[in-house]
């Protein structure tokens, strides 16, 4: 998890943009002192781990055959903290979250904390595993550089059309980065916007994250229904969380008014599984054609353990004009 350090700069943009380019070129200017150009390959691995996020990867059509049908649509969120450099039982865990996809029968499926190492690729396993499309973007490290980063991706059933990606906050700190992955889908009941999210830890940036978020996904949604997900690091009762909420569908509030709702352990999740408050949320930002119903939510667990230190959310959605068991 992110030290006090990351939790600074994030609360400070300037700062970090301040003294991130100073370093930079000042790190150049030692490398060209004699005897000191053996740091080159040192500082070459620091420089790709500080580049800036975007890179990323698609594959549009998935593995199994699209349907050409739908009774509805379901949206499932999870968080799947990667844990590095430790990744304790990140295969299980990743088989976990699979089984748990699967189990749902999920349509459409936002990732967070997605780890890629040398030999391992998660969003690649998943998407192979389930025969769905995807794309991936890098949020923070550098798999070529040091052998570990992680960022956001999109899983879906359906082709992908295009491809957005926003990183939020006017933050350059190089080692906590906040990013958004937008995926536009081509679905039996219409186009949609799929939205992947991890916000910041501070309550400041992560106000300013939001704000750019929702700024954002109206903008590049053009009237198209959006679902948004992921990690916002944000209690409901916050001031700019109700601010959502207003703006968008709270996917999980409109079934469930008054439950409990928590998502995140405040322990181990292989040693004790103690929710503690919600920081995931599914959200639903209406169409200006397409309007959606929501008529089921939930937060789960996998059914093969813990896969992470949170739990996933599900949202499933009917279009307005159909009724629960109405074929589309």
């Amino acid at each position: 998890m992110p030290g006090s350090v990351d939790t600074f700069l994030e609360a400070h943009p300037d700062v970090a943009a301040a003294w991130y380019p100073l370093l930079a070129r000042g790190a150049g200017r030692l490398l060209t002192v004699p005897g000191l150009n053996r740091l080159a390959p040192l500082a070459r691995r620091v420089d790709a781990v500080a580049r800036p996020a975007g890179s990323s990867s698609l594959v549009d059509t998935p593995a199994l055959e699209p349907p050409t049908a739908l009774d509805g649509l379901t949206v499932l969120s999870a968080n799947l903290w990667h844990d590095w450099p430790r990744q304790h039982r990140w295969a299980q865990r990743l088989d976990a979250v699979a089984e748990l996809i699967e189990q749902e029968r999920a349509d459409v499926v936002l990732l967070q904390e997605v780890a890629r190492t040398t030999s391992q690729h998660a969003d690649e396993q998943l998407a192979h595993r389930l025969g769905m499309a995807r794309v991936y973007a890098r949020a923070n490290g550098g798999v070529e550089a040091i052998g570990f980063e992680e960022g956001l991706a999109v899983l879906a059933r359906f082709p992908i059309e295009r491809v957005h990606l926003r990183q939020l906050g006017r933050s350059h700190n190089p080692l906590t980065r906040r990013i958004a992955l937008g995926a536009e889908l081509i679905t039996p009941l219409g186009r949609l916007l799929a939205v992947s999210v991890h916000l910041g830890l501070s309550q400041r940036a992560n106000d300013a994250q939001l704000q750019a978020l929702r700024a954002w996904v109206a903008e590049i949604g053009a009237g198209t229904p959006a679902v948004i997900g992921g990690d916002f690091n944000a209690p409901e009762v916050r001031r700019e969380m109700a601010r959502t909420g207003t703006a968008w569908v709270d996917t999980f509030r409109r079934v469930h008014p008054d439950a409990d709702s928590s998502t995140h352990a405040s322990g181990l999740p292989w040693r004790r599984w103690s929710p503690a408050r919600r920081i995931d949320y599914v959200f639903l930002q209406q169409g200006t054609e397409q309007q959606w119903q929501v008529v089921d939510a939930a937060h789960l667990d996998a059914p093969g353990g813990p896969h992470s230190d949170h739990r996933a959310v599900v949202a499933r959605l009917l279009p307005v004009a159909q009724e629960p068991g109405t074929p589309a």
